[in-house]
């Protein structure tokens, strides 16, 4: 990812693979359209279907992307090159979260170097200076390697009671080994940034950090239909005061970036892919010459993707348009930015890539939450924008099978 041309943030032979995604086209349109990557082309499929949500409902969404008629956009590396040098004014399309009217959840200490951290934030109460020693202390307490331990079985419950005697659990061990996953809504339908867009973090945080993480598109019969990059940037400071502060620590302005595409399952591409994915973080500094790099494995994730989705979604829970859901992340930096002891967090105008050989690289840059561009195209703008195009949604089997059971 070092190589900052346009093919360095696609999947490697994207030639090959079906990619599914929104862009922003401005001019006469002036709204999101659907897109689909065939053979490296890009092409427009709004008219056939109105919203992502409405592709992966199809009885057989691959299918539909591959046969669609659509027009032409042309290359997908110039559409690339957009999205990474946006300028006001111009009316070069650029992309959008590749989802929309999906709700966006996310599963939390799915990890056992996460489950840590997650621990040290929570006895830290926010103090970044706090961290390294609570780290030892921790490790020497009940070790480093809890990827053994498969969550809800009866060795996880021998665990959970001895740290309970020995005064060390935690709610974050409880998620983190016990029969339940932490399910939480990261963000708004609509409310995800894209490839090339600003993150945003909270003003008031001090000690914050990137999550890079795997991103399941399921749709609304609890079937993962594909797979994105997402970051699911993190207030450690403020999530440590208190875990009912997560909304703040989560849901902010620009907090939830996805992209570049959806890249929907095939031969080729299968839950086994993500099952064996390699994900890449790099972080660079703008004004320090900071670097991190680090290649974290999916192998090593506690709870199956398959589980994690049965969890979200059942017959205790429906999601009618579907969700994209983080599979969680194995990513806290550590590493001492600024003073020693510290540990990692952001500056303004860090450049994350997130990355992984099968979807392609997501790259944003940071800036606090109240300086990037307001939030203000919602589901209802949707609807208004493509009304306005000619575009009558509700008439897609989708739209029209939700309508029939109102």
């Amino acid at each position: 990812m070092n190589n900052t041309s346009a093919i360095s943030y696609l999947p490697d032979q994207f030639q090959q693979a079906v990619l599914l995604g929104r862009v922003w086209r401005a001019g006469k349109i002036n709204g999101p359209c659907v897109v689909v990557v065939r053979q490296g082309q890009v092409f427009d499929i709004t008219a056939q279907v109105q919203t992502v949500t409405d592709l992966l409902e199809k009885e057989n969404p691959l299918a539909f992307a591959l046969n669609a008629g659509g027009e032409s956009m042309g290359d997908v590396q110039a559409l690339i090159e957009h999205s990474l040098n946006r300028n006001a004014g111009s009316e070069a399309p650029y992309l959008l979260a590749p989802c929309d009217l999906q709700a966006i959840k996310a599963c939390g200490v799915t990890f056992a170097v996460s489950l840590l951290e997650r621990v040290i934030e929570e006895q830290a109460g926010g103090d970044a200076s706090a961290a390294d020693s609570l780290r030892a202390a921790m490790q020497a307490s009940i070790g480093s390697d809890l990827s053994r331990i498969r969550p809800g079985s009866d060795t996880a419950e021998k665990l959970k009671q001895d740290l309970i005697s020995r005064g060390a659990w935690s709610q974050y061990m409880e998620v983190g080994i016990g029969p339940d996953a932490e399910v939480f809504t990261k963000s708004q339908a609509m409310s995800a940034v894209g490839f090339g867009a600003d993150v945003g973090i909270h003003p008031d945080s001090s000690w914050n950090n990137p999550e890079p993480e795997i991103v399941l598109a399921v749709n609304s019969r609890a079937q993962i239909v594909g797979a994105t990059l997402g970051n699911d940037v993190n207030l450690r400071d403020i999530e440590g005061r208190s875990a009912l502060l997560l909304g703040k620590a989560k849901d902010n302005n620009g907090s939830c970036a996805i992209g570049p595409f959806i890249r929907l399952f095939d031969d080729t591409f299968t839950l086994d892919t993500i099952r064996q994915a390699e994900v890449r973080l790099l972080i660079e500094g703008l004004d320090d010459d900071f670097r991190l790099d680090g290649i974290s494995m999916m192998r090593e994730i506690s709870r199956d993707p398959l589980d994690l989705v049965n969890q979200v979604c059942g017959n205790t829970h429906q999601y009618p348009d579907g969700f994209m859901l983080f599979l969680g992340t194995m990513f806290s930096p550590i590493e001492d930015r600024d003073a020693a002891g510290s540990g990692f967090t952001h500056h303004i105008g860090d450049r994350v890539t997130i990355g992984c050989p099968a979807l392609g690289a997501l790259m944003n840059h940071v800036k606090y939450s109240n300086a990037i561009a307001r939030w203000d195209f919602g589901v209802s703008a949707l609807y208004r924008n493509l009304a306005a195009r000619g575009l009558a949604y509700g008439m897609s089997e989708h739209a029209a099978s939700g309508a029939a059971q109102v």
